[in-house]
């Protein structure tokens, strides 16, 4: 089967757990035999799980699209001009300097792109469809998340194949928005997943928040959980001497950074946990810079400056050194995660779990039996809940055992991946038959 999956790139500044998703079932299909390539747009892709870099173009250019969308004198700019702002120097150089994960300001840029055919960015629809009709040929195409739909009808209609949609973590971007623009964007996706033959949801969870907030039919849901590719991930025993407690992940507000540095300061003020160590890793955009500074200044005037570790480098290749290092893990997203690709990635280490009872957590902590949960989400349930865990060093050893076991057995992509194919087998004889019937 030939299987396009088109995927925002996002510069490689941060830890991007739908990326991790995107590059590991690509990664998994061409294992399987399967002709399946990710198609980069806005900004180039990096190389995760062996899906190299660069060798395919950039549709939707990032830089392109912003001036077209905000500046009526670039909206007939030149081809060469066009070029140089595709050209993978600007784009990583743009990705670093900021706001394309900052909702602020590319609300109308949203409704643009959800518009498809309608919208500002029309000539570039029709260019990679063109691409794909010419180059690729696909049996299906699949489309990273919902923010993508208004490709799904021209896709469709164009080249007479089967659009699936990945969901992920939509309402993060879309509830940052204020309420007048949070509605018309809702209602243009929902209207948008007509366009689309199936859904795949990471969890439960996100499946149920988004039936409701799309209007999707049951029998347009499936949902398929986030697999990891397991000779990656080698196990650990989680440390005791020192402890040390680990956050994987964007280091920024809305992951509940703040939350965590918090927490490790009260847990410090118990001489029970005088040894305690941190460990932090996930990288920043040029936004987070002054909140996670703000967050250091505050280790340093509590003198545990010396206790913190940043690990740079996240690549998936050197996670387990990473992991290597910790006795648990925790993420305290401030309103929860569609899935949370790090809790898996620490438990296929062996490394244990605490996180707010909120979003997919409780689905994978339940799951799994490799973590436990807290609530409410504040940093003083968190470093109560930290303090009770590492005290009772069978339960962590329990615990990690419980988890790796779990995810080796549930959550690897050559499980999870077939049950992708699946849906793909489903919905292109589904279309195939409509075909026919039609003719």
């Amino acid at each position: 089967m030939k299987i396009v999956n088109i995927v925002p790139g996002f510069g490689a500044t941060f830890y991007c757990g739908n990326c991790l998703r995107d590059s590991g079932y690509t990664k998994s299909l061409i294992d399987l035999g399967h002709d399946a390539m990710m198609l980069p747009i806005y900004l180039p892709l990096t190389m995760e799980h062996g899906v190299e870099e660069d060798t395919n173009p950039i549709f939707y250019g990032a830089v392109n699209i912003y001036l077209k969308q905000n500046f009526k004198l670039f909206k007939k700019m030149p081809k060469w001009m066009e070029r140089f702002f595709n050209s993978s120097p600007i784009l990583r150089y743009a990705a670093k300097k900021a706001g394309s994960t900052r909702t602020e300001g590319l609300e109308e840029m949203t409704i643009s792109m959800l518009s498809g055919s309608q919208g500002n960015q029309d000539a570039e629809l029709q260019e990679l469809i063109d691409f794909l009709k010419v180059h690729e040929k696909p049996d299906v195409v699949h489309l990273s998340n919902a923010l993508l739909l208004g490709l799904a009808k021209q896709i469709r209609e164009q080249l007479q194949i089967p659009v699936i949609c990945s969901l992920q973590d939509e309402d993060v971007w879309v509830d940052a928005m204020n309420d007048f623009y949070q509605k018309k964007v809702w209602d243009l996706m929902a209207e948008r997943a007509k366009d689309v033959d199936a859904f795949i949801a990471v969890s439960d969870y996100y499946a149920s928040e988004m039936k409701r907030k799309m209007k999707i039919p049951d029998e347009k849901m499936h949902v398929v959980h986030i697999g990891i590719v397991k000779d990656l991930y080698k196990a650990s025993i989680p440390v005791q001497n020192p402890q040390a407690i680990g956050y994987l992940s964007r280091m920024y507000k809305e992951h509940g950074f703040g939350i965590m540095i918090d927490a490790f300061i009260k847990l410090r003020e118990n001489t029970e946990f005088k040894n305690v160590k941190l460990k932090l890793s996930g990288g920043m955009t040029a936004d987070d810079k002054r909140f996670v500074n703000k967050q250091f200044k505050k280790l340093k005037k509590n003198k545990l400056w010396q206790d913190v570790e940043i690990i740079n480098d996240f690549k998936t290749e050197s996670l387990s050194e990473f992991y290597k290092k910790l006795t648990l893990l925790s993420v305290p997203v401030l309103k929860g995660e569609a899935f949370g690709t790090y809790q898996i990635e620490s438990l296929a280490c062996g490394i244990p779990l605490v996180q707010p009872s909120l979003g997919a957590f409780t689905e994978i902590i339940e799951t799994t039996g490799g973590g436990v949960l807290y609530e409410p989400n504040t940093a003083e349930a968190l470093a109560e809940k930290w303090a009770e865990v590492l005290s009772d060093p069978e339960k962590i050893q329990q615990m990690s055992e419980n988890g790796r076991k779990s995810v080796l057995d549930n959550f690897t992509t050559d499980v999870l991946t077939q049950k992708v194919l699946a849906v793909y087998e489903k919905v292109t004889n589904d279309f195939q038959s409509k075909k026919r019937i039609a003719v």
